[in-house]
């Protein structure tokens, strides 16, 4: 757990961590000036994507060397966390550009000269990354993308095609004809008859002028109004690249045709080809925590100082009411939990534990491919976006009509939330992977169970926190491996076992996260700030709101539990209430987040 500044005492501190001297901070404000936090009005649909792209480009040229960052997690989920408090498109992109399309290149064409032009247009920004790895038509598609590359013997290189539009790969940031797109291409290696597993394969999708090559059919799809990105589906047909595309990660097809993988198997071959997912998720959890701080600020920003005229009190001020000032304040809880989420995420690892990214380490899976990557990493990157969604769509609605008409930045980062419970690995896909780990011990030890609860109960102990987290993660656990187990003793097939479960497994996937997430607040309180407690406190009440029904049916709390809760976070925000302005300010955001409604300026 990363070590924040105590001495320094400050919230400022905190949330900036320790990671980062001042000067590479300025680089990365650089990079994101505050210029693009605005968009002018009147763009078309392409030219707010040219935009974006323009942005894209000249905060690669002003930020640190794409390699550099990518082995820098805290430089890189900086910039990141950035770009999405600015305009989630822009984050969209540069995430893309820099972890999916150039970490692919950097991990698996590592000491492949022949990456080294794809490399240099996409360091350079003349070119920008794009991802093709879901496919349309069948869910689950990562685990067995029938997109096919096929060596041809007479050039050397391989054959790319997608079967049919329900193999065609989608959603896909390719659609602005005017751009220069290069793809990381997911696809199945057929080879000798057999299929070898899933690659990645470096493809120029578009030129410098946005020509598409032989082969290349891209569909663009329909505006959205969500998180605005140039999306498209892409298909292949006999797409050939040469045999320096494919980013083979030690395997090779040696003189006499003959395939060897150092994976192994194909099914090792498909974790580590999805091991670019660690980069992935630090900056999702990271971005998740920023615009969470973001619309924090703003919820503050539009309740201080309002008057109300409810006829109980008129003129009262709004905040004095409890259900906006928990609001406001649970918000910014939320901000500060998830920013020590983020700084969890991001501290550096230990060697083994940094050298099984993307290793074949992590459990079995069954749904999808993510879990056996990094359990941990993933089910905090669903937990994250979960918590950031409901907070920023509560700061939404507690803005009342400006959060929805006015505040077009709240809208925008609910789009990003909600895209990224899918995007990056399915949040539900991973929670039900997450558990079946669980029910079959796979790499997974329960919490020990202990006699009762400490400090006599008291829901402002983080002991308290931790037992009940603890002694309903490990009920629950204990029950579905119970029901799976019955259920296969009685003949069901592992299909009708599970799926007859899941709502459980989710539920217990679940009570983990929230105990991974309250042990990283525990260690936070210990070694961050004093005025850390009380904040990372409401968060942790609110969690046990928010989980109050696995409470009572697995019996580790008892009736009345609710009430206990809502007397906690009343003294809790009766604390921390006078001292609301100084949280927010220790997030230390740009001007343009908070400012007042720019058109009744």
């Amino acid at each position: 757990m990363t070590a924040f500044p105590a001495e320094a005492g400050d919230l400022a501190g905190f949330v900036l961590g320790t990671s980062l001297d001042a000067k590479t901070r300025a680089r990365l404000e650089e990079a994101v000036p505050e210029e693009f936090f605005t968009v002018p009005g009147g763009l078309t649909a392409a030219q707010r994507h040219a935009l974006t792209y323009e942005r894209v480009r000249r905060a690669g040229l002003a930020a640190p060397p794409a390699g550099e960052l990518l082995q820098d997690p805290p430089a890189l989920c900086a910039l990141l966390e950035r770009a999405a408090i600015a305009d989630p498109p822009l984050f969209h992109l540069m995430l893309l550009h820099y972890t999916l399309a150039l970490g692919p290149i950097l991990r698996f064409g590592a000491g492949q000269d022949g990456t080294r032009g794809v490399r240099d247009s996409l360091e350079s920004m003349t070119s920008f990354g794009a991802l093709l790895m879901t496919e349309a038509g069948r869910s689950n598609s990562h685990l067995s993308p029938r997109t096919i590359a096929r060596h041809d013997p007479d050039t050397g290189g391989f054959v790319l095609s997608t079967p049919d539009a329900q193999a065609a790969k989608f959603p896909t940031n390719t659609a602005h004809p005017d751009v220069p797109k290069t793809a990381a291409v997911y696809a199945t290696l057929v080879h000798g008859g057999h299929e070898r597993g899933v690659f990645v394969f470096a493809v120029p999708l578009r030129g410098p002028g946005g020509a598409v090559p032989p082969g290349v059919r891209i569909v663009p799809a329909p505006e959205t109004s969500g998180l605005q990105i140039d999306y498209a589906a892409v298909l292949l047909d006999e797409v050939r690249v040469p045999y320096e595309a494919w980013l083979r990660d030690g395997a090779r097809i040696d003189a006499g045709g003959e395939f060897h993988d150092p994976a192994g198997t194909a099914a090792a071959r498909l974790t580590r080809s999805m091991g670019i997912a660690p980069p992935v998720w630090r900056a999702v959890v990271s971005a998740s925590a920023a615009v969470t701080r973001a619309s924090a600020g703003m919820l503050l920003a539009h309740s201080a100082g309002r008057s109300t005229l409810g006829r109980l009190a008129p003129r009262r001020p709004l905040t004095d009411y409890r259900n906006q000032q928990e609001a406001v304040l649970g918000a910014l809880a939320s901000g500060y939990a998830l920013t020590a989420v983020a700084a969890h995420v991001t501290a550096p690892r230990p060697a083994a534990a940094a050298a099984g990214d993307g290793a074949a380490g992590g459990p079995a899976t069954a749904w999808a491919p993510w879990s056996a990557v990094d359990r941990d990493l993933a089910l905090l990157k669903a937990a994250a976006t979960a918590q950031a969604q409901e907070t920023v769509s509560a700061c939404r609605v507690h803005s009342g009509a400006p959060g929805f008409a006015a505040v077009e930045r709240l809208n925008a980062y609910r789009g990003l939330t909600h895209a990224y419970q899918n995007a990056g690995g399915d949040n539900e896909l991973i929670l039900y992977d997450t558990a079946r780990a669980m029910a079959d011990l796979d790499r997974y030890v329960p919490p020990e169970p202990e006699a009762g609860p400490p400090d006599g109960g008291d829901l402002e102990s983080p002991r308290v926190w931790l037992f009940l987290a603890r002694d309903t993660e490990r009920r629950m656990r204990d029950r579905l491996a119970g029901r799976v187990e019955e259920a296969l003793r009685a003949g069901d097939d592992p299909f009708t076992a599970w799926n007859g479960n899941l709502v459980l497994a989710a539920r217990t996937a679940t009570a983990c996260a929230d105990r991974v997430v309250l042990e990283i607040l525990a260690s936070a309180m210990d070694t961050g700030p004093r005025a850390l407690g009380p904040v990372l406190r409401l968060h942790a009440v609110n969690r046990l709101e928010h989980r109050a029904s696995d409470l009572l049916n697995e019996g580790v709390a008892p009736p009345g539990i609710l009430d206990e809760v809502w007397a906690a976070r009343r003294r809790t925000c009766d604390e921390l209430a006078p001292r609301a302005a100084e949280l927010a300010a220790g997030f230390g955001l740009p001007a343009p987040l908070t400012a007042p409604t720019a058109f009744l300026a």
